[in-house]
């Protein structure tokens, strides 16, 4: 396996002796640089009824009109093509479920590699076939009795690929902060930002990217009740594991926050508030009724925290961001038809 070289290695030291951000405002900047004119610079779409609801000015970006219908695009793109030519050439390896997966397939593509993706065998099959389609080999694992991880890095090793991680990476951060970078400069300040946590680079790169730009800005995660493994850690001071959660946001189905993204978030990250799977529903169903678009379990726990009345003390200007909207049209109409 060849293991890709951070940019900034976490906890290194600068040359006062202080510990130097494993990702900065200026890492995204660069990667917004390096993805532009490839991923998609989505749409920041608003609704008055959903301002009136909520009592404040809502900004939702869209990333489920991203490229591969999640934001787990634009870190692969930024860290795949920060490979050199002879990296390229024997190929990637990921493993992952869905969005990461579907997302390292399509830049390994585009930028000439071949893809290795591990998916467990009971991956839902539209997932499976858009991975396929994207032109990677999928080799598949019994999630319930193998670790993904090292079966994921022996598999790279084995083959001679380099390994692209789903959130543990700064070039991935890096990558996933450009979503915050864009909403800002779509539409200037914000008083807060309010995204969905799972291993916790989306959350990472943002709070990056925004308290770079203005440290005032409020920053809150949201996870499912079932699975509050950072709500947990946050309060704990350390990471905390938590029994495989049961919730139909599976992007969010973790047992514990990364080691990486947790370092980063523990600092920029102000508080984590919980949302039930009836309430994702219900954004679900809001997000399709009033704004016409389809949003995954995980993508929408962002709007049901608003929606819910999970967010203390709403201020005047909140950004939210719809991660993805990967998901099957009859598990979507099971969802919103239960909602």
């Amino acid at each position: 396996m060849t293991p890709i070289q951070p940019a900034t290695p976490s906890g290194a030291r600068s040359a006062t002796g202080e510990r130097a951000a494993p990702v900065t405002l200026d890492d995204v900047r660069a990667a917004a640089a390096r993805i532009a004119g490839v991923a998609h610079r989505t749409p920041v779409l608003t609704s008055r009824t959903l301002n009136r609801r909520v009592g404040a000015q809502v900004f939702l970006k869209c990333e489920n009109f991203q490229r591969v219908g999640a934001f787990k695009f634009r870190g692969a793109y930024n860290t795949i093509a920060q490979l050199s030519a002879e990296r390229l050439r024997r190929g990637v390896a990921a493993y992952s479920s869905g969005n990461h997966a579907q997302a390292v397939a399509l830049a390994a593509r585009l930028l000439g590699a071949p893809a290795v993706i591990l998916m467990p065998e009971d991956a839902p099959e539209s997932k499976r076939a858009a991975t396929l389609g994207y032109g990677a080999e999928v080799v598949t694992y019994d999630r319930y009795t193998g670790d993904r991880e090292a079966i994921g890095r022996k598999l790279a090793e084995d083959r001679g690929l380099t390994l692209v991680p789903p959130y543990e990476h700064p070039q991935i951060i890096a990558g996933q902060g450009t979503v915050g970078l864009e909403l800002l400069e779509e539409v200037g300040s914000l008083n807060a930002l309010v995204a969905p946590v799972g291993g916790g680079g989306l959350m990472a790169g943002c709070a990056t990217a925004v308290r770079g730009i203005d440290p005032a800005v409020r920053t809150i995660g949201v996870e499912p009740e079932a699975g509050d493994d950072y709500k947990r850690s946050l309060e704990a001071g350390h990471r905390v594991r938590v029994p495989v959660p049961h919730t139909i946001a599976d992007g969010q189905a973790l047992e514990t926050p990364g080691e990486l993204t947790f370092s980063i978030n523990r600092r920029l990250l102000d508080e984590v508030v919980l949302v039930s799977d009836d309430e994702i529903r219900e954004a679900m169903a809001f997000a399709f009724t009033h704004l016409k678009i389809v949003v995954e379990p995980s993508g929408a726990t962002g709007l049901a925290a608003l929606l819910a009345g999970r967010v203390a003390s709403v201020p005047e200007r909140v950004g939210v961001v719809i991660s993805g909207g990967n998901v099957d049209p009859g598990r979507f109409a099971s969802l919103v038809g239960a909602g």
